[in-house]
């Protein structure tokens, strides 16, 4: 068992506190392949691997558990999910791009994922092109909270969202004194904006 990549145990690792995370079980053999990509024999060459070199334990009736040496670091993965517009909405992307470990202390209660964003409608907000912003996956929001947001269209974007109860409708604010609000009779709050992962320039 020699010669082991360190970006697929690494990728192992996360998909294991992922999926358990989620489901609030223990991934299968086959959850881990579709989740990395990796082929099934690699995948269960790796298990054994990093079991023999305690990175993981199997625990009663075969379960999968993490065991890391930097537990300590209170750290966990979060993924990156597509792009949201900080614009014109754009069609909904599922598509996981990776993850990124995060302090724990950046994260509550909750579901968590990361949003690539990009266009120039949030930027009075702090939110440019290119940024990461935190989600906290949640099908509610308060007035003036930032969301991403689904149209009747099935398209999302990245916007300050208002309801108007009087006129029975909801605004969805660019923080960009030359946009318009977008104005609609109703949409879907896919989760609130918690933090922002700038890139250096």
């Amino acid at each position: 068992m020699q010669h082991k990549k360190a970006e697929n145990i690494e990728l192992l690792l996360s998909a294991i506190e992922e999926i358990s995370r989620e489901t609030r079980r223990s991934p299968t053999n086959a959850e881990l392949v579709r989740a990395t990509g990796l082929g099934a024999g690699t995948v269960s060459r790796y298990l054994n691997y990093m079991s023999e070199q305690g990175m993981i334990d199997f625990e009663p009736r075969h379960r999968l558990a993490v065991r890391r040496e930097n537990s300590d670091d209170n750290t966990e993965p979060v993924a990156i999910v597509g792009r949201i517009a900080c614009g014109l909405p754009m069609d909904a992307k599922e598509n996981i791009e990776g993850y990124i470990r995060l302090p724990s202390v950046l994260l509550g209660s909750g579901t968590y994922f990361l949003l690539r964003t990009y266009g120039d409608s949030m930027t009075e907000a702090g939110i440019d092109a290119g940024d990461l912003v935190l989600i906290r996956q949640q099908e509610y929001a308060e007035n003036g909270q930032i969301v991403v947001a689904m149209t009747d269209d099935g398209e999302t974007t990245l916007k300050r969202f208002y309801r108007d109860d009087e006129h029975r409708r909801v605004i969805l604010h660019p923080e960009n004194s030359s946009m318009e609000d977008i104005v609609l009779e109703s949409c879907v709050i896919q989760g609130i904006a918690c933090k922002i992962i700038k890139n250096v320039k």
